[in-house]
């Protein structure tokens, strides 16, 4: 298992940060990636807001067949690619490859 999230290929064979960060650059970022890394605080950094925070949770639900709970959506869960990866990752019950 790898330090922290990235790289994370836990969800049936998909690099879960990857596939977040696509989304994220594509809806919020217009394409331009230089703004996001492993790390990044979406909220802090404006990259997402309230609204972006509820498109996104739509995102992961059906991207990764999960359903975010009410008392799921804080900032320890959904507030960058490593808390959203990590998150996945215990909602599928699937963790990295060691």
């Amino acid at each position: 298992m790898t330090d922290g999230a990235a790289g994370s290929t836990g969800v049936e064979g998909m690099d879960v940060p990857e596939t977040i960060k696509a989304y994220v650059v594509e809806n919020f970022l217009f394409g331009d990636d230089s703004r996001i890394g492993p790390g990044t605080d979406f909220l802090e950094n404006g990259i997402l807001d309230s609204t972006g925070v509820l498109e996104l949770v739509g995102f992961l639900e059906e991207k990764f067949g999960i359903r975010v709970e009410d008392d799921e959506l804080v900032p320890d869960n959904m507030n960058s690619l490593e808390k959203i990866s990590l998150y996945i990752s215990k909602k599928t019950g699937k963790t990295e490859p060691t």
